[in-house]
């Protein structure tokens, strides 16, 4: 179907934390005083103002997924959760069997509060767990313990249907069997769905200062990527199969909002720095809001939108940017909706050279289907995906 008739997803940025964590390059801020009344007013301002932005353009937007992301989310009054959802129902045409996800810290406050959440509407949680060694809890400035992670899961289990958890490896020091063991634990925990991120060292967060000065050493990449291996291969044994490059999943079990960024569909983001894309007048616009909190809620409030940036991207760009999400699922790119998303063949956004050597390689390859080409990334090739789509993408 045309790009604009596709379902939506809608995210919602909450901007607050507790405690900013050591590796993270999020866009979250830390206040003593959280002023809850004048966010959710800025959130629902902003959300009536991108409706009837989109819905002008043929009518109301079919809506798939609302995530509730962060920041910490879980710290947002479960009556502006029930507010969001209420409005988005009411300013889209809600699917049926919407999909709505809320992340959520497993804090022994915030655990509970799931239930409230539960009862606002969300039907799928998605709990920062990390670890659950407590000497990498402390490591990674985590504000919760290995058995409050647990007793949250456990509680969580009982109230929604569907459940993910995060997992952070390769930590310093960090060995194959530590990871097997943990990963294994976390596996009998788990409902339907890990997400499971290597550590990286990201710019302007606490860990690079101190990888800087040495005081903090990552696994080499020969360990980093047995241990992304070894990762694959224990989630398959317990029925998750990767279908993403850090997400893991019983099939029919991905998540659907998360799947729209990969698949490269159209998304509203809004919040404070949240970004989106969306189809508007048959061109592809990408957009940003302000990422501080404060200023960000001052626009709202005087104009409607803490929009900063609303810039249509080109066939380049839309090429580039569908590559780079597309090929790090195990499905995929679809070359006919490549084309039509993008306005390119798949082979005018290619290295022709870089694409005949990495398919020798056995890094890429295409596979034919009833309904045309696949190009995809092997699992070989998803372990060098960084290196490969810079050299592979025009």
């Amino acid at each position: 179907m045309p790009a604009g008739a596709e379902p939506l997803a809608l995210y919602v940025h909450w901007p607050f934390c507790l405690a900013k964590c050591p590796y993270c390059d999020f866009n979250s801020h830390v206040r003593d005083i959280i002023p809850q009344a004048r966010f959710a007013a800025a959130l629902r301002r902003e959300l009536a103002h991108e409706a009837a932005r989109l819905n002008a353009q043929g009518g109301r937007r079919r809506l798939a997924s609302i995530f509730f992301g962060g920041g910490t989310p879980s710290l947002m009054a479960p009556d502006t959760v029930a507010a969001l959802i209420a409005d988005a129902r009411a300013l889209f045409d809600a699917a049926p069997d919407l999909e709505i996800t809320l992340e959520a810290n497993p804090t022994s406050v915030e655990a509970q509060r799931l239930r409230a959440f539960r009862d606002a509407g969300v039907n799928r949680i998605s709990l920062g767990i990390q670890s659950l060694d407590e000497a990498a809890l402390r490591l990674l400035g985590r504000e919760h313990s290995a058995v409050q992670a647990v007793a949250a899961l456990d509680l969580a289990r009982t109230l929604f249907d569907r459940i993910s958890f995060d997992l952070i490896y390769a930590r310093p020091g960090q060995s194959l069997a530590d990871w097997r063991a943990e990963l294994d634990r976390a596996l009998s925990l788990v409902s339907d769905h890990l997400s499971l991120y290597q550590l990286t060292i990201e710019p302007g967060t606490r860990f690079e200062g101190l990888h800087r000065q040495g005081l903090l050493a990552l696994p080499d990449e020969d360990d980093a990527a047995r241990l992304y291996e070894e990762t694959a291969s224990v989630a398959a044994r317990h029925g998750l199969l990767g279908y993403e490059v850090s997400n893991y999943a019983r099939p029919g079990a991905e998540s659907r909002h998360n799947l729209t960024y990969w698949r490269y569909g159209d998304y509203l983001g809004i919040g404070p720095g949240a970004h989106g894309r969306m189809t508007l007048d048959g061109n592809l616009h990408a957009t940003r809001r302000h990422r501080a909190p404060e200023p960000w809620a001052e626009r709202v409030e005087r104009h409607g939108t803490g929009l900063m940036q609303d810039e249509i991207l080109s066939p380049r760009d839309r090429a580039r940017e569908m590559l780079l999400m597309g090929l790090r699922l195990t499905e995929g790119i679809d070359e006919a909706r490549f084309a039509r998303r993008t306005g390119l063949a798949m082979a005018d956004a290619l290295d022709p050279a870089i694409l005949e050597a990495a398919t020798e390689e056995g890094y890429l390859r295409r596979d034919a289907t009833p309904d045309g080409t696949i190009l995809r990334a092997t699992s070989s090739g998803r372990l060098r995906l960084e290196a490969l789509l810079a050299a592979l993408v025009l």
